[in-house]
């Protein structure tokens, strides 16, 4: 599998769980901030949460994805590629190695997920990986190209219509939803969001 010419990040089903922190990740890569990559297993996994939550249809479920897809085609980490690279990995929770298998499979640059103590620096620094909470990964794309995030965040509200959000209401979401630097960040420039 090839690489890709931007930073590249494999996004955990914890991220994916949460609509509103997946809408965010999602916006930023369709603005061209980042690759994002995933795999069939982590969907799956996001998927049977929320199932198992009750906040939505396993339709609504289907929709979600397959609009997630088409946001990103280029989204699958195939199996294949990550599979036996597992057999060689330990973590302190065996449930996430096939994501840092995937991640290397992909060539990804770092792992975005709010379990970060289930994935260790000690482990991913010599495989040149990083870490990181989504909050922290998007205060990078922030910090990165203020201009394109801000626009992809002003995009993601305009998209919130059943109901519609106001600036403040919708930084509030990205607030209870553990983004609570990006929701702070995005209170300094209200008026472009």
């Amino acid at each position: 599998m090839a690489g890709h010419a931007r930073y590249t990040a494999l996004l955990d089903a914890c991220v994916l769980f949460p609509p509103a922190v997946a809408d965010a990740l999602m916006s930023l890569h369709v603005a061209g901030l980042f690759a994002a990559r995933w795999t069939e297993r982590v969907e799956t996994e996001w998927i049977d949460a929320v199932s198992r939550s009750g906040a939505a249809s396993r339709e609504q479920l289907a929709q979600r994805r397959d609009a997630m897809r088409r946001a990103v085609p280029d989204w699958e980490v195939p199996e294949l590629a990550y599979r036996s690279l597992m057999a060689g990995i330990t973590l302190p929770d065996p449930d996430d190695i096939h994501v840092l298998a995937a991640a290397i499979a992909g060539h990804a640059d770092c792992i975005v997920t709010m379990n970060l103590r289930d994935f260790p620096a000690a482990i991913l620094t010599p495989l040149g990986l990083e870490v990181l909470h989504p909050d922290d990964f998007i205060i990078n794309q922030l910090d990165l190209d203020s201009c394109s995030a801000l626009a992809a965040f002003k995009s993601m509200r305009a998209r919130r219509r059943n109901p519609p959000s106001t600036p403040e209401e919708f930084i509030e979401v990205l607030e209870r939803n553990q983004l609570v630097a990006t929701a702070a960040r995005l209170r300094e420039a209200c008026e472009l969001i």
